[in-house]
């Protein structure tokens, strides 16, 4: 069934209002105790996705692109940023497309744009944030990178309160970022640079992720979204991969390490987030995406040993705070 566009929205409510399965597939809501077509009962494993909270979504997803990006980062030496960025994002596509299958024909030109425009997001958020990470520390590269998670945050915005958990959030922000400046001697400008590009490139991926999920049923959307980011990224990456490869001693073993970390990031977290944002108003998403500085903080202490400091683990509690804020006060807003 080919969605070419959400249901219109009534005037009266927001869009990000209306979280949930039933606007995002375009079906209409079913009648409280109703039971599905054909007078059979709602599947057991929907069921227990639909009893999940969506913001755990977010945060599995989070963590699973932290350790993707702790567990690739020695692969950096041999295949190189964008060589190994390029593995990964193909290895993605190729999951995505056997899995689902998708079919292009019916599917309208506003559709497949978006996905399109999904795939480019996609692409340069993977390598711009890798490329930032592998020039500086964890957790500088994800609070600049959060810039774009509040910059939709605050973009829709409807109340007062949904801009002061955004400020929150954008405390915690600048004391990570200040802490992660104040311990390094020099950051490095293409770093910094890679960092910004990240954030904006993060901004549209999470309104286009939403539209995508309206105009697509399942994942097809995401599959062509990845394959587009894969051929993106093939003519950078895939010469830089050969060459890393063709000069190892055990290439199969690196095809293979790269395959591994495609997995935990893109292909679980994206499929985590489609699923999330299915389920959450862009705003409540963009502000629960706040806590990205903190579990890459907590990641790098596991995984690099990077020991947190007072003003960190200050910054943390603010995001931790504005995240858990947002998502309640979006509740309530849903309920209204």
């Amino acid at each position: 069934m080919s969605l070419s566009a959400a249901a219109p929205t009534p005037p009266a409510v927001p869009l990000e209002e209306h979280g949930g399965w039933t606007r995002a597939t375009g079906r209409p809501p079913a009648a409280e105790g109703s039971s599905p077509p054909g007078g059979g009962s709602t599947p057991n494993p929907q069921r227990r996705l639909d009893s999940i909270p969506a913001p755990l979504f977010c945060l599995a997803a989070m963590l699973t692109v932290q350790t993707g990006i702790a567990f690739s980062t020695p692969l950096f030496r041999t295949l190189g940023v964008a060589g190994t960025t390029s593995l990964r994002m193909t290895t993605a596509a190729l999951v995505l497309l056997l899995w689902t299958r998708p079919r292009l024909r019916g599917r309208s030109r506003r559709a497949l744009l978006s996905a399109g425009l999904l795939g480019l997001a996609s692409a340069g958020m993977t390598l711009l944030f890798a490329d930032a990470v592998h020039r500086l520390p964890m957790g500088t590269a994800a609070t600049i990178e959060f810039l774009g998670p509040l910059a939709v945050a605050l973009l829709f915005s409807r109340r007062l309160g949904h801009v002061l958990w955004a400020v929150l959030a954008g405390a915690g922000v600048v004391l990570l970022t200040l802490v992660g400046a104040a311990h390094s001697t020099s950051l490095d400008p293409h770093g910094l640079a890679s960092a910004f590009g990240a954030a904006a490139c993060l901004a549209g991926y999470i309104l286009l992720t939403q539209r995508v999920g309206q105009a697509f049923d399942g994942f097809d959307g995401l599959a062509l979204s990845l394959t587009v980011a894969a051929l993106a990224l093939a003519p950078f990456g895939l010469p830089q991969a050969w060459h890393g490869l063709t000069r190892s001693t055990d290439p199969w073993l690196l095809l293979a390490a790269a395959a591994g970390v495609a997995m935990l990031f893109p292909v679980i977290p994206y499929l985590l987030e489609m699923v999330a944002l299915r389920r959450l108003p862009e705003r409540v998403f963009s502000v629960i995406a706040s806590l990205e500085p903190a579990v890459s903080a907590l990641v790098g202490l596991v995984v690099l040993g990077q020991v947190l400091g007072g003003a960190q683990l200050l910054g943390i509690a603010c995001v931790i705070g504005a995240s858990a804020g947002a998502t309640v006060t979006g509740r309530r807003g849903a309920g209204d």
